[in-house]
């Protein structure tokens, strides 16, 4: 009907209580009244059943006097006498499959409710009790049940159940009554340790991460981990966690940001210079020396990449790196370009590859360059840093393509990673494996493999050499610049 919202509408509308422990104390006190009603149904179920089994051996006792008085004849003054004794208005006994009734009041009032206590009677003895608080007055109850004290069938009594009435309601009440301080106490001891062990480390909790999102720099007031290993405890953990780790993040995009504007300050100087030796390249090509000749061209790739860098170097630092322009390109020229800007020399440290001659690769080639350049140089100063190495080793170059992926592997023999740099390999300015380095070389390396749609991993670090390979995905190429989509 319209107009009148229907109960489950209305429980949807009910609003809890805003705090964790008001919702506690609701719960506790639902959870109490559940167990007491519990606890009620079959209390009050064995008192009725008890009271009506007292009536009935009270009422077999009578019927063993009738039996004794001669021709099992008694007079009506003491057939009353029994009966209100025994609290019933009849008594009939069943024996040898003959019912006798042995005492029966003048009248019987409305007709009685059966209740047979020689078998189970399921779920509906837990509701008799009701039936009979909250029947007529008039209201009689016929019991039959296993005789006790003699022989026979079944005992038979007809009672008023107006007595027992009154006998459940004050049970009830005693029963209410108890349970009713027994559930205080019970629900009050979980309550108040609900609140000691969950609710205040909870609002603790809270109260730091509000600290947190409010001034995420301030280190003043850490989160204090208490000795738990439950899941609260390791909540704790991993909170104080986080907030380090986020705090060392933002620390770290701080010195970047001031990186970013000091390289923006001296970016125009530099330039200048660069193209000054740029003006001189070209003048020395114009000697027509065979010498200079032959080194020129190294000098124009490295002018031009000076260039190209200073443009755009540690962009990372206050922006993300500009998106590949990719190209299908041979490897092998590019491994050899970028071991030669590495410094590698048959003299010293060394190149070994496993490249062929026609593998190509999607990249841009730029980008490529400063992957494979960044990784064979920190190679070869790992192996430079050993004094019992005089300078000597040997970093080797495979590659190889699988389902939708050409993999570059770049190994060298040197002394492997510290396990502090593993853990925090590719992050800026922590993240540096050498004393004096800013950790900023792996860091870009991966960043430009996954703008590729590839990824830059640590496969293995030992005391035979580190292991580092370059993922990159074929036949689908990485979105290009703008300007460089034509």
């Amino acid at each position: 009907m319209t107009g009148i919202a229907s109960p489950l509408q209305m429980l949807k509308q009910l609003r809890w209580p805003g705090g964790l422990s008001s919702r506690l104390l609701l719960l506790t006190a639902a959870f109490a009244l559940i167990a007491e009603i519990m606890i009620l149904l079959p209390s009050l179920a064995a008192y009725e059943e008890g009271w009506l089994l007292e009536r009935e051996r009270a009422a077999e006792e009578a019927s063993l006097a009738v039996e004794a008085a001669p021709e099992s004849m008694v007079t009506e003054n003491l057939a009353r006498q029994l009966l209100t004794g025994a609290g019933v208005n009849t008594v009939a006994v069943k024996i040898g499959g003959v019912r006798r009734l042995m005492l029966r009041a003048p009248s019987l009032g409305s007709t009685p409710a059966l209740v047979d206590l020689r078998q189970p009677r399921g779920a509906a003895w837990l509701f008799d009790p009701w039936r009979v608080m909250f029947g007529a007055k008039d209201r009689m109850i016929r019991v039959v049940a296993k005789p006790r004290f003699r022989s026979g069938d079944f005992v038979e009594i007809v009672l008023p159940s107006e007595p027992l009435k009154q006998d459940l309601i004050a049970s009830l009440i005693r029963t209410l009554l108890i349970t009713l301080v027994i559930s205080v106490v019970a629900g009050g001891v979980v309550y108040l340790a609900l609140a000691a062990f969950i609710v205040r480390p909870m609002r603790r909790i809270t109260e730091t991460i509000e600290r947190f999102r409010a001034d995420p720099e301030d280190a003043a007031a850490p989160l204090v981990v208490a000795p738990r290993r439950d899941e609260i405890g390791r909540v704790e953990e991993e909170l104080a966690r986080m907030q380090e780790e986020v705090r060392q993040a933002l620390r770290s995009r701080a010195r970047l940001a001031a990186l970013g504007e000091a390289v923006a300050k001296i970016n125009h100087d530099l330039r200048n210079m660069l193209t000054s030796a740029q003006l001189q390249s070209e003048r020395l090509a114009a000697l027509g020396d065979p010498k200079v000749a032959k080194a020129l061209p190294r000098l124009e790739r490295a002018l031009d990449r000076a260039l190209g860098l200073a443009q755009n170097v540690l962009n990372y630092g206050r922006t993300e790196e500009p998106a590949p322009s990719t190209r299908r390109m041979l490897l092998k020229p590019a491994v050899e370009a970028a071991a030669e800007d590495a410094g590698l020399a048959d003299d010293g440290v060394k190149l070994e590859m496993d490249v062929g001659a026609r593998f190509l690769v999607e990249a841009d080639p730029e980008q490529l360059h400063r992957i494979l350049l960044n990784l064979m140089r920190n190679a070869r100063q790992a192996i430079e840093s050993e004094p019992s190495r005089a300078g000597r080793g040997v970093i080797k170059v495979s590659a190889a393509k699988s389902a939708g992926e050409a993999t570059l592997r770049i190994a060298d023999n040197g002394p492997g990673l510290p396990e502090r740099a593993i853990e925090r390999l590719f992050q800026p300015f922590v993240g540096s494996a050498r004393s004096g380095g800013a950790g900023l070389g792996l860091a870009i390396s991966r960043e430009l493999a996954q703008a590729h749609g590839g990824d830059l991993v640590l496969v293995s670090s030992g005391p035979h050499g580190a292991v580092f390979e370059v993922r990159l995905p074929t036949g689908v190429r990485a979105q290009a610049p703008a300007n460089d989509a034509a």
